[in-house]
């Protein structure tokens, strides 16, 4: 936890505000570095241009991405404009990262196909979710029970990146796996209802006092349940948290290895492919932007460069020969 009451009280703003954990860690991590920056100066005491001598340090010195120095800025606006409550200028003045964003890994159908057959049972269907829903990491394991939709065969996400919900497919073939591991969980949850210190699973503040019982019933449940209770640390109660993604990520990374695959295989690079195979089916980009929750299309856009054979799709006068 951190020692700065300044630094707890943007802490437990974000909380309030329903902003996600990592969301959270990477906003105190860009907070603390500016502070620590400017020889550990109070915010209060820097301006608009002491922010730019920052983002221009992270360019010429750090040697940044774009998307990370985006964060940064991210970061140091709601610190200006909800907590210290004077808004950054719309036009601060630094260099922008013209570090080029680099092409996503991405599996042929046939490598998906062996990475899955590689990988254990208790982590295939997070994995084929992953590739079947388009659905991030962590998206896959904050699933609740409530979440599936088996009668409109669609995922519906809750608080993704940037806090946004959407609404993705679901594939057929994991509908009895999800039954199964419904099933699962209910057993879990019998358990747990007979343990006394058993607090039920964590949920939103706001929900928890609009429906104190909800989290004791099977909907609000996580679809990937820990095997073992543990104990909340911010609020120290007895939950059964959701499997930690890390297990999963070690195994999609040894299930890559198993199936001969060369190329560096993520649990993102299931969704890079989710949406590269879903264009090469002749789907909409636009329909593409909806199941990844991109709000911008220059996002996706990203992934009709992968499509293209050679540059903008040319084909070599050598090959007509």
């Amino acid at each position: 936890m951190n020692k700065s009451p300044f630094l707890q009280h943007i802490i437990e703003t974000m909380r309030e505000k329903r902003y996600a954990k990592r969301t959270i860690e990477a906003y105190i991590y860009w907070i603390k570095f500016y502070i620590n920056f400017h020889n550990k100066q109070h915010p209060t005491q820097l301006n608009d241009s002491d922010v730019e001598v920052f983002l221009n340090f992270l360019v010429n010195n750090r040697k940044v991405a774009a998307q990370t120095q985006a964060s940064a800025l991210n970061a140091l606006s709601f610190l200006y404009k909800v907590i210290i409550e004077k808004p950054l200028t719309l036009k601060l003045n630094f260099v922008r990262s013209q570090r080029q964003q680099k092409l996503p890994v991405v599996l042929t159908v046939d490598e998906v196909k062996h990475l899955l057959e590689q990988i254990s049972a208790s982590y295939y269907l997070p994995a084929s979710l992953l590739y079947g829903s388009g659905l991030r990491l962590m998206e896959a394991t904050r699933l609740r029970v409530k979440d599936i939709d088996f009668d409109y065969h669609c995922v519906r996400v809750w608080n993704g990146k940037g806090g946004k919900h959407r609404v993705v497919t679901l594939a057929n073939e994991l509908e009895n796996p999800i039954h199964s591991q419904i099933a699962k969980v209910k057993q879990y949850l019998q358990l747990d209802l007979n343990n006394t210190q058993f607090s039920g699973v964590w949920m939103p503040n706001a929900l928890q006092l609009k429906y104190p019982s909800a989290n004791k019933s099977l909907n609000w449940q996580y679809l990937f349940p820990s095997e073992k209770l543990s104990i909340d640390p911010e609020s120290q109660k007895l939950r059964r948290h959701h499997i930690n993604e890390k297990q999963i990520q070690r195994n999609i990374t040894f299930a890559a290895s198993k199936a001969c695959i060369e190329k560096r295989v993520t649990p993102h690079t299931l969704r890079h492919s989710f949406a590269t195979h879903l264009l090469q089916s002749g789907a909409d980009i636009r329909t593409v932007q909806d199941q990844l929750g991109h709000a911008d299309l220059r996002t996706t856009q990203i992934y009709t460069h992968i499509l293209q054979r050679g540059g903008n799709s040319v084909v070599s006068p050598l090959s007509r020969l």
